[in-house]
């Protein structure tokens, strides 16, 4: 099968084209005929070893990256019960861990996995994988958001962004969302009911009594967001660093501040996602889809740092 190598840390020169033999699946694991990968920054910052993740992953060889699927299951383990031959799944697999998902067939847990809704595409299914289940999980299991909050979503047109705005506007929050000027409408359009451009307005100024930040900034937008919760507020911040004093300045203000440190691969949580994508309650937005054969370009496009939703590699 044909699978993307890291063969060393760096640059997108690093990922080589390689020709292996399919995995062998174990009990309760299910092989998967891949039709979609979804590129996440943490794709890139382990690429470039900027991410402590690298240095667990760093034992394997070959080493592949990605986490997020959607394809077909082609083969069964024993044990599996929930998935049968021939049908159409999609989850984030063994994060954090060697999730091999630049591959044309991938070894999958099948508790990490969930059916895929009728009602979308493979590309679609993909991108609803990692970023979604982050902002899932942010006001789910690390937070606890409630009807009624306001809630602050920094990034808001970004990857994880894009499905908090939606998955905070589904469980009744009132959702302020910061973004360039240029994504105001997009933000608007996912059911915002605010918007403020970080370019021309410094929220801090203008916010008071906010109940619930996810903040995937870092430096100093963290002390600034924690100026505008109110006492017993929550702060979620995703993996974008904070300081002890940072976590002091939290605590001196009474918050119940809650560290996001990672996403996890869970199926239970991925069937409540994927409940929602077959509603239509929640939708993707996909601004890039790549071939195989182009997987440095859609890391160059993750580099930029201004992707508007998604990056889909598709076989």
């Amino acid at each position: 099968m044909k699978v993307i190598v890291l063969e060393k840390f760096g640059g997108v020169e690093s990922l080589i084209y390689k020709d292996i033999e399919k995995p062998e699946i174990k009990a309760g694991e299910v092989l998967i005929k891949v039709k979609a990968v979804s590129i996440n920054p943490v794709d890139v910052k382990v690429r470039s070893r900027q991410a402590p993740l690298a240095e667990d992953l760093a034992k394997y060889n070959p080493l592949i990256l990605g986490w997020d699927i959607s394809g077909e299951v082609v083969e069964t383990g024993s044990g599996v019960t929930p998935f049968q031959i021939g049908d159409e799944v999609f989850g984030m697999v063994n994060f954090v861990g060697h999730g091999k998902a630049y591959a044309e067939y991938v070894a999958a847990p099948a508790e990490h996995l969930a059916l895929k809704p009728k009602n979308i595409t493979h590309i679609e299914a993909a991108a609803t994988t990692l970023a979604a289940l982050t902002a899932w999980q942010a006001f789910n299991s690390y937070g606890k958001l409630r009807p009624a909050d306001q809630v602050l979503i920094h990034a808001a047109s970004g990857g994880v962004g894009h499905f908090a705005v939606q998955i905070a506007k589904y469980m009744g929050a009132y959702v302020i969302g910061t973004s360039s000027m240029s994504n105001r409408d997009f933000i608007l359009k996912l059911g915002a009911d605010e918007h403020m451009d970080y370019h021309t307005t410094s929220f801090e100024e203008v916010l008071r009594d906010i109940d619930f930040v996810l903040e995937s900034i870092g430096g100093k937008n963290f002390q600034k967001s924690v100026q505008v919760l109110k006492p017993f507020g929550t702060i979620v911040t995703l993996p974008s660093g904070h300081t002890e004093e940072d976590e002091l300045k939290a605590c001196e203000k009474k918050l119940h501040a809650c560290y996001f440190m990672s996403v996890y691969s869970d199926g239970s949580d991925m069937k409540r996602i994927a409940s929602l994508l077959e509603t239509g309650i929640l939708k993707p937005y996909v601004s890039h889809v790549f071939e195989f054969d182009e997987m440095a370009e859609a890391h160059r496009q993750i580099e930029t740092g201004r992707t508007v939703g998604k990056v889909v590699v598709k076989f």
